[in-house]
């Protein structure tokens, strides 16, 4: 069972939302992000990426980062900004990009649970990504961040909030990049237990994206045995199918010494090729490769799919085992300097301007990976590949943060 709970969220005055709620810490660079916050004192940047008011070249991970994150932090909450409602409330959380709308759950989950696998995981952390985050909730006293959390859909719950998102919103903008944010309470003493029962039948959660924030808030509980509010953490929870994943794209620094026409006549080992194809994959097992100026739709040979592996059966497991470690020499992609990845919201015009440019040699387009594949694979136990899915939009920091 998933065990929810309300939480009395720190939250933005809603006149001052657009100007405060900013993406997550961890899609942008310093240097973008000092540009992002230029001339807005408000926007949540400074708390959550601190060294932007710090001299260029800090140590991301000093003393003086964290102690500044925890001052600007003070600062919004002392100026008003900032305020923490009144009781422990659930919280609606809708996102409109584009054509695409998701509504989730904002609610705190047990780390207990996230310790016990209930909430399932599918990456592998790194220490020191965990370790940055720990620094960053102590030096707060509180999640800024929410762990992005999915379930297998219910009517019921589907139910309950199409009701609710027919009232009134307590919060309501659209930030820079286009997508709308709209946000409800949910105070009511019949509705919160309506959703804790909801969901106290659903068996397992999973982590879509925030494995290090969730990481980091088990370990905030661990030490501090669960005093305070710490043994939650701050969650956004989507039905599956409304789950937007965009594909995860790669790009090679170069072709390993091969020419184009020997690279090509290698991958027709692999694949059906096809010139001129269209640069976004239509189907699952389907590529896009981008070669001299030239998309080449790319179809696995059905005998390099054929498994009922969850991992093995991805395409970018196939695309490591079969392309990327015996033809480029990229044994460990997590590690190797000859390939970067290009989330999927920067497009395939991106792939193509790195490549046209002389950044990179060639580029992979790839479909995405489908919801029901991570799930399978996190039922199972298993870590998918690195960089095997990207989520959009991204939720953004402060629209609910959860003092502990």
């Amino acid at each position: 069972m998933a065990t929810l709970k309300p939480f009395a969220a720190l939250r933005p005055k809603p006149e001052l939302a657009a100007r405060i709620c900013e993406l997550p810490y961890d899609v942008m660079s310093s240097d973008e992000a000092r540009v992002m916050a230029a001339g807005n004192p408000l926007s949540f940047l400074h708390v959550s990426k601190p060294e932007i008011d710090l001299p260029p070249g800090t140590d991301l991970h000093s003393a003086p980062v964290y102690a500044k994150g925890r001052e600007n932090f003070q600062k919004l909450i002392a100026e008003g900004a900032l305020a923490q409602d009144q009781q422990p409330c659930f919280y609606l959380y809708r996102q409109v990009m584009g054509a695409h709308a998701q509504v989730g759950l904002v609610a705190a989950a047990s780390c207990e649970e996230y310790l016990k696998n209930i909430i399932k995981k599918h990456e592998l952390t790194r220490p020191d990504k965990e370790d940055d985050r720990v620094r960053h909730i102590e030096a707060l006293n509180s999640q800024t961040g929410p762990v992005f959390l999915t379930y297998k859909a219910m009517a019921a719950l589907d139910a309950f909030v199409a009701k609710n998102i027919a009232t009134a919103p307590a919060m309501d903008f659209t930030a820079k990049d286009g997508v709308r944010h709209t946000a409800w309470v949910v105070g009511d003493a019949a509705e919160i237990k309506l959703i804790e029962a909801e969901f106290a039948k659903i068996p397992f959660l999973y982590i879509a994206d925030g494995h290090h924030r969730s990481a980091a808030a088990g370990r905030v509980y661990q030490s501090r045995q669960g005093a305070g509010q710490s043994a939650t953490f701050l969650t956004v929870i989507f039905p599956h199918n409304q789950m937007q994943i965009l594909p995860y794209n790669r790009v090679l620094k170069d072709l390993h010494g091969l020419t184009p026409e020997a690279l090509l006549q290698k991958l027709d080992a692999v694949f059906v090729i096809k010139p001129g194809g269209s640069p976004k994959p239509a189907r699952k097992h389907e590529l896009a490769l981008f070669l001299k100026g030239q998309w080449h739709t790319l179809h696995f040979r059905p005998q390099f799919a054929e498994t009922s592996d969850p991992i093995e059966k991805l395409d970018v497991t196939l695309l490591q085992k079969f392309v990327l470690a015996p033809m480029f020499g990229i044994d460990d992609p997590r590690t190797s300097k000859r390939i970067n990845f290009v989330g999927g919201i920067r497009g395939t015009a991106e792939l193509e301007k790195l490549v046209n440019a002389g950044e990179y040699a060639c580029a992979f387009s790839m479909f995405p990976t489908s919801i029901e594949d991570l799930m399978e694979i996190a039922d199972a136990g298993g870590i998918m590949p690195p960089k095997s899915t990207w989520f959009e939009p991204k939720l953004r920091d402060a629209m609910f943060c959860h003092l502990i």
